[in-house]
């Protein structure tokens, strides 16, 4: 098999484990034969600094021109620490999002048997998680209309829905759920948002369509509490942008390290993978970071664009084995860890 996939690093620590997860995809290559390109872009804060655009021409061509495209991290702190900034690197990931329409985030949440001790929450709690979160990516509040009062002393961020786009979201979230535990749970906050009344009339339409899909209707903070309490009631979550950028950023810590956790974000186009943590710029040059979210985004890239099943269950039972053997870094184990690179040997030694 032949592929071009776009490699964009990104900030911080997105350049370590994007490396990381190119050398693993070059491992199973070797292994497999198949032939994979890899060409960079830039995005973000370097792309600012660069080009002065967060997400420059270059890029889209680059990425609309790929099979896949591997993702790393977005954010630097001297934007993140200046609201005055005319231009900021989130706004590349924005406008990535919007001009390959990768209306659709799917965030797997599942545990590791050797990181249940590592989760905040008790064993019995974390045990057997596996849910998967489905998050509208293109509309809400993130790109309704924004701004600011003459006098600066007001401001305001407009959520806006159309039925088209919570139908296509629900479809793929159902779909989903139709191969796992047929469960769908509505995360909304109907009881207050005119948006959140609209996703509950589209969805709830969509499932009297699906009998066989089990469809639960929950407040966001009820929503908020269960994830802690009992995280395994849980197959499908389906939910707006802001509500699950949060929801998601919560459900990490149930895994042990936010740097466990990949995504992958699908459209009409090209499909984007990525891990979920941020560009963490504290920890940027120092090989600490974990690598493992941006590994395991490979693998459900190789699973979900090439449909190469069996390459995709080899990079997952590698990184397994690292987490069984300890061979992880700092975030895991204060007490006894490994480099990021180290950590990537280990998985293409298991690979």
């Amino acid at each position: 098999m032949n592929k071009r996939i776009a490699v964009l690093p990104g900030d911080g620590i997105g350049p370590e484990v994007t490396a990381v997860a190119v050398q693993v995809l070059k491992k199973i290559g070797e292994v497999f034969d198949h032939q994979f390109t890899f060409e960079e872009g830039l995005v973000g804060a370097i792309a600012i600094d660069e080009t002065g655009n967060p997400f420059p021409d270059e890029t889209l061509q680059l990425c609309q021109s790929a099979d896949a495209i591997l993702f790393g991290a977005i954010g630097h702190p001297k934007y993140d620490n200046d609201p005055t900034a005319p231009v900021r690197p989130e706004q590349g990931l924005l406008a990535m999002r919007k001009a390959l329409g990768l209306y659709a985030n799917i965030r797997p949440v599942n545990t590791f048997k050797a990181l249940a001790d590592a989760s905040p929450l008790k064993r019995e709690i974390v045990e057997g998680v596996d849910f998967v979160v489905f998050r509208e990516l293109t509309g809400g509040s993130y790109f309704g209309k924004k701004g600011r009062s003459d006098d600066r002393l007001s401001a305001y961020d407009t959520c806006t829905y159309t039925h088209d786009e919570i139908y296509r979201i629900t479809k793929l979230a159902f779909e989903a759920a139709a191969k796992r535990r047929k469960k769908v749970t509505l995360v909304d906050k109907a009881n207050v948002m005119e948006t959140s009344r609209l996703w509950r009339e589209v969805v709830q339409k969509y499932a009297a369509e699906h009998p066989e899909i089990e469809l639960e209707l929950m407040f966001v903070d009820n929503a908020a509490m269960a994830l802690i309490q009992n995280p395994r009631r849980f197959d499908v979550i389906l939910t707006e942008n802001m509500f699950g950028d949060i929801l998601t950023d919560e459900a990490s810590v149930i895994t042990g390290s936010l740097g466990m956790l990949p995504s992958a974000s699908v459209g009409n186009q090209v499909a984007l993978y990525e891990p979920i943590h941020g560009s963490y710029p504290q920890a940027a040059g120092q090989n600490i970071a974990n690598p493992m979210a941006a590994v395991l985004s490979a693998a459900t890239l190789l699973e979900t664009s090439f449909n190469l099943m069996a390459e995709g269950k080899i990079i997952r039972h590698a990184v397994e084995e690292a987490l069984n053997f300890g061979y992880v870094t700092k975030d895991i184990n204060p007490d006894k860890f490994m480099s990021t690179t180290e950590v990537g040997q280990k998985i293409c030694d298991f690979i």
